[in-house]
């Protein structure tokens, strides 16, 4: 395949088509990456490498369906929603399988798996829903900041203060991509559900929701994976 193929496939002038290609070469380069490292590491960092992995594979397989969704003037929020109900769940497995060492239980990482699932799916009904957006997303920023509250000032921030090190790093990185990395979320669904219940400068940006999604998971996703990398290898 020659450039000019890889141009006209990315289609440079259309952010929506570009984004999409863009995110599913990173998403698929980072999953060779994850997977191809795993025999650099012992037991103990493998299988939060091996998750790193699969969460970018996830990303890479929905992004090249949403894409040609997305091309063919389809709509790509269920693919895309079906992306996050599989990779966010795994997104807090990391934080489970880092802080196992610490003394992280399976009841925190149902808690975490739990409430991002009613994040994802009160979201989801406030986008595909013709009215009531704002009580549905809502619902889904409560949860949300729930989860900021166990990793940031719960039991699972006191047991990665307890672990230090890499560990403590890690958690406190990822912690960072969770407070900053998803805040791009609440803005793309704002643009997603603009119908006049939210703040007036929305009618005032010219942007996709599926471009800002897009630069949210490519940020997100592979930024986890990579921070998890990260701590492998400084413990090895």
């Amino acid at each position: 395949m020659t450039l000019t193929n890889l141009v006209t496939i990315a289609d440079l002038s259309d952010p929506v088509n570009f984004t999409f290609f863009l995110g599913t070469m990173a998403m698929t380069a980072a999953s060779a990456f994850f997977f191809l490292s795993l025999n650099q590491f012992d037991s103990k960092w493998r299988t939060s490498i091996l998750v790193s992995g699969l969460i970018t594979f996830i990303a890479a397989v929905h992004y090249y369906y949403m894409r040609e969704a997305a091309t063919s003037g389809g709509v790509t929020t269920e693919i895309r929603y079906i992306d996050w109900i599989l990779t966010v769940p795994l997104m807090c497995v990391e934080f489970y399988l880092i802080l196992k060492v610490a003394g992280a239980t399976t009841k925190h990482l149902s808690t975490l798996i739990w409430a991002s699932l009613v994040m994802l799916v009160t979201g989801y009904f406030g986008e595909v829903s013709d009215g009531n957006a704002w009580l549905w997303g809502l619902a889904s920023g409560l949860a949300y900041f729930y989860i900021v509250y166990l990793i940031k000032f719960g039991e699972l921030a006191k047991l990665a203060a307890s672990a230090g090190g890499a560990v403590e790093k890690a958690h406190k990185t990822l912690t960072l991509f969770v407070l900053i990395g998803w805040a791009i979320y609440p803005l793309g669904y704002m643009l997603g559900t603009a119908d006049g219940q939210w703040y007036s400068f929305i009618t005032f940006i010219n942007v996709d929701m599926d471009v800002v999604y897009n630069i949210g998971d490519a940020i997100n996703k592979i930024g986890f994976g990579l921070v998890v990398y990260a701590a492998a290898v400084s413990q090895k």
